[in-house]
């Protein structure tokens, strides 16, 4: 008999819109399907949202997900940025606040910012914390996502085997989940606007280069989580740049916004940007150059995976595609043509709210399971006796 959780996801994912569906779709009794639905939407899951089409007779309630009841929380961290949203059910930012803000300050000082943050979103739009269901963080590094613990980061020193999830935690009693960046970015991506493609591969490059994998539809991130580490692949271990990660000749070492920046003696990949942009002729062949190097190791990754969509996206993707057009011609050069054939090489669409709207949808995919619809259910069932 399929709980009140997996009626939901007949509802979300659109097989059924009303109770005479849901009765026809599943063959449980009228009582039991109201019993269902009537749980759902005193718990604010779901909610009547007008009315369909008659048979004859009164018209039937259409039931939706009640997106706007509940909201999340979600951060994006990055090497040199701090972003943070507060979003409905439905992964739709409701206010934003960003700052440059270097990763390497450490725990102590970037999630108090982000607790600060959250706050002031809440304040800003005048909802309360307890409407709060869901909150997720993405950092650039691996991560154990059951434990919402810091792996390992080469940019990020001093986060090894820090409890990010529970630092936050320690303010919102809700599920908190941590991701690495570049997958949150790559499922953003995929559920914006990529859904009926079976596999994307998303490269961030900006400080440093990360590798986020969708496979019909789920983040790939491997038996260590450390999936998509493209960026330390060696190209020439004779090359005198060191890597973040120690190694020399590492990809990340010649084809980083960082590598991109100390070449042209700038600051940041970002100053790099606004030196393509303006038309530097130096900056714009470098830029190329280092798209031609990454798309050397982007060739085995497409004959191994066949995506349909290979997406760019970081402080790179803002070159006017001259960093894109040196991927494209190496990995058309070196790749199969059959395999390449239905490929789309673009720059992202979502810019710098990638990693906001794919971490908000990670959240509301795991607050809205089957598993934890029913436990909250549960939940309320106790309290109530």
């Amino acid at each position: 008999m399929l709980t009140a959780g997996q009626i939901l996801q007949l509802i979300r994912n659109g097989a059924c819109r009303t109770r005479k569906e849901l009765i026809e779709y599943t063959g449980l009794s009228r009582s039991t399907i109201t019993d269902r639905v009537d749980r759902l939407i005193d718990a604010g899951y779901i909610h009547e949202s007008g009315v369909g089409a008659s048979g004859g007779g009164r018209p039937p309630s259409v039931l939706a997900v009640d997106a706007a009841r509940r909201l999340l929380l979600v951060a994006d961290l990055g090497a040199t940025h701090a972003r943070v949203a507060l979003t409905d059910l439905a992964a739709r930012p409701l206010a934003e606040e960003s700052t440059e803000m270097r990763i390497e300050l450490g725990p102590e000082a970037v999630l108090s910012w982000v607790r600060q943050a959250f706050e002031r979103l809440l304040d800003r739009t005048g909802r309360p914390a307890g409407e709060v269901c869901g909150i997720g963080l993405d950092v650039p590094g691996s991560v154990d996502h059951t434990t919402g613990r810091m792996i390992r980061s080469f940019l990020m020193p001093g986060w090894d085997d820090y409890p990010v999830g529970g630092a936050i935690g320690e303010t919102y009693d809700v599920p908190i989940l941590v991701e690495n960046d570049a997958n949150a970015m790559a499922l953003g991506e995929w559920w914006s606007s990529w859904r009926d493609t079976d596999s994307l591969i998303l490269i961030k490059v900006s400080t440093g280069i990360g590798t986020g994998i969708v496979l019909d539809g789920q983040i790939y991130r491997g038996v260590e989580d450390a999936a998509g580490n493209i960026g330390h692949v060696r190209l020439r271990e004779a090359d005198d740049r060191v890597c973040t990660c120690g190694s020399r000749g590492c990809v990340a070492s010649l084809a980083s916004g960082h590598a991109l920046a100390v070449d042209l003696g700038q600051e940041s990949s970002r100053d790099v940007v606004r030196l393509v942009q303006a038309g530097d002729p130096e900056a714009i062949a470098r830029t190329q150059e280092a798209g031609r190097t990454l798309g050397t190791v982007l060739a085995t990754a497409v004959s191994l995976l066949n995506p349909g969509v290979l997406v760019l996206a970081g402080d790179m993707a803002e070159t006017r595609e001259h960093y894109l057009t040196g991927i494209r011609e190496i990995v058309y050069r070196r790749s199969l043509p059959y395999t390449t054939r239905n490929l789309e090489i673009v720059p992202t669409s979502l810019g710098h709210q990638a990693g906001i709207v794919g971490m908000a949808v990670i959240v509301m995919e795991h607050v809205l399971s089957p598993a934890s619809v029913d436990a909250a259910l549960a939940a309320r069932t106790d309290e109530a006796s």
